[in-house]
């Protein structure tokens, strides 16, 4: 086969062989803070109920006979890394899009999500099956 040059015959303006200089586009890391790791270490002991604000009957019946009433972490970023991870425990990869939203509008990423669903999932298959939920 013969080699055919496709610039034109004056130099080769068309066809710079400069290389071409990187963006400098730095990804934020799909890793999470020892704290965001231990709210999501910790949301496996929450129920999934934890996630909904009580209603006025339980807040009346939780009044009149004791109990703890559970509230939201007070950041606002970690209340949603808790949400997700909660959901995440209970139903794996089926979270619905409104959640996931709302924790990227908390400021996380698609590759920290995928990166929690992951080690859920890990934890999840290599737990006895009785532990599973």
């Amino acid at each position: 086969m013969a080699y055919l040059e496709f610039a034109p015959a004056g130099g080769g303006a068309l066809l710079d062989r400069s290389p071409v200089a990187p963006r400098s586009f730095t990804p934020k890391p799909a890793d999470f803070s020892a704290l965001e790791w231990q709210v999501i270490n910790l949301a496996q002991l929450d129920r999934l109920s934890s996630i909904h604000r009580p209603g006025a009957l339980a807040r009346a019946f939780r009044w009149a006979f004791g109990g703890v009433v559970k509230t939201a972490l007070s950041d606002p970023r970690l209340e949603a890394l808790r949400r997700i991870a909660v959901l995440s425990w209970y139903r794996g990869f089926s979270v619905a899009p409104a959640e996931v939203r709302a924790f990227l509008a908390a400021g996380f990423t698609l590759d920290q999500y995928e990166a929690l669903l992951f080690r859920i999932n890990a934890i999840r298959t290599n737990l006895p099956r009785s532990f599973r939920r």
